[in-house]
């Protein structure tokens, strides 16, 4: 089991990077917004599952251990593997995807494309009582979420080429709008918000 990878980004493309491990160009699956935080020839860490198929060998990596558990388990309920467990990942961040399985939230699980009415039920029935215990959403979490999404916006837009002061003030701009959006949803908010400036 390959658990994690530490290397230079070599290359970065849109549902992959390639990370050099020991001379080695290792290819990793990752959401958009994990992909959005990297940098070609920067050095990175990121918890990664090996999945093992017979004709493949298919590397996934993740900004941490937290998202990782999750892709797991999410694998154990039936009829999701690993392309739509990533998928879940990428529209719904660790935090919300927990708190959609604790409430029951059919609604905000059925936002995944590949999950119905009927898999987001199995999803729920399946997987609430291992998803582990919810943080209380009090106000010192709640402003460390903020800034936590803030520094991760705003790196991902360096990433991307756009000038610091523009993306602060961008990234600044959506999370005064909502504060308590997860970072894939503020990412989506302020690159809409570039384009129209151009």
């Amino acid at each position: 089991m390959i658990s994690s990878v530490r290397g230079p980004v070599q290359h970065i493309g849109l549902d992959h990077a390639v990370v050099e491990v020991g001379g080695v160009g290792l290819a990793v699956q990752a959401t958009p917004a994990t992909l959005a935080t990297l940098r070609r020839g920067q050095e990175v860490q990121l918890a990664t599952a090996l999945v093992v198929r017979e004709d493949s060998l298919t590397l996934f990596g993740f900004a941490d251990a937290d998202a990782r558990e999750l892709f797991g388990l999410l694998q154990t309920v039936s009829g999701i593997g690993p392309r739509l467990a990533l998928a879940t990942l990428a529209v719904l961040e660790p935090d919300k995807l927990r708190a959609a399985v604790a409430d029951g939230n059919i609604t905000v699980l059925t936002q995944v494309p590949g999950i119905g009415r009927k898999g987001a039920e199995r999803l729920i029935v399946e997987l609430r009582d291992k998803v582990g215990p919810l943080t209380a959403a009090d106000g010192p979490s709640t402003r460390v979420d903020a800034e936590r999404v803030r520094g991760q916006v705003t790196e991902a837009l360096l990433g991307l080429g756009f000038p610091a002061k523009q993306a602060e003030q961008t990234v600044e701009a959506v999370l005064a709008d909502d504060a308590s959006i997860d970072t894939s949803t503020a990412l989506r908010r302020s690159l809409a918000a570039l384009g129209r400036k151009k």
